[in-house]
């Protein structure tokens, strides 16, 4: 699949995710923020080490900059979160502002970043990508490291 089209349904996956872990009862929040910290983890990691590195050298890195601080924000938020007893008063809250900060990181993304490499790429290089996309994330499920990015959270990634 074109990686520009997959990441675009990952975040409508993200964003449905986030919505149902904000809707979930009391008992079943701890579980959603778990599913939800391997699907998000997953997408910042091969986003970080298979699509902005791919894309940078097509005048996108002041939008990879902030996008890559972004993630450390989230990361900080799930991070929080999987620590965070879900019964506890600034649980919802904290879930409401990771929703919002997602929300954003997608709409940044969609307006600005993919429009300039769908100009560059052609559809096969762009399906080529994709593939990579999806053979990363499917070795971090496989290797149990889809929720590692939640880890990472002293620094953003570096834009390599």
């Amino acid at each position: 699949m074109n990686a520009i089209d997959l990441l675009i349904r990952q975040h409508r996956t993200l964003e449905a995710a986030l919505h149902a872990a904000q809707d979930a009862e009391t008992a079943k929040r701890a579980h959603a923020v778990t599913r939800l910290a391997d699907d998000l983890g997953k997408h910042m990691s091969s986003e970080e080490q298979v699509f902005y590195p791919a894309v940078r050298a097509h005048r996108t890195e002041d939008i990879l900059l902030e996008s890559l601080e972004e993630h450390l924000s989230l990361k900080r938020l799930l991070a929080d979160l999987l620590e965070l007893d879900s019964t506890a008063e600034t649980w919802p809250a904290k879930l409401k502002v990771l929703d919002e900060q997602t929300r954003h990181h997608h709409r940044e993304e969609e307006e600005h970043l993919f429009p300039k490499i769908r100009k560059c790429w052609s559809e096969a290089e762009l399906k080529d990508l994709g593939e990579q996309i999806e053979a990363l994330q499917a070795a971090l499920v496989r290797t149990g490291q889809a929720r590692a990015a939640a880890e990472q959270t002293d620094a953003a990634a570096p834009l390599s």
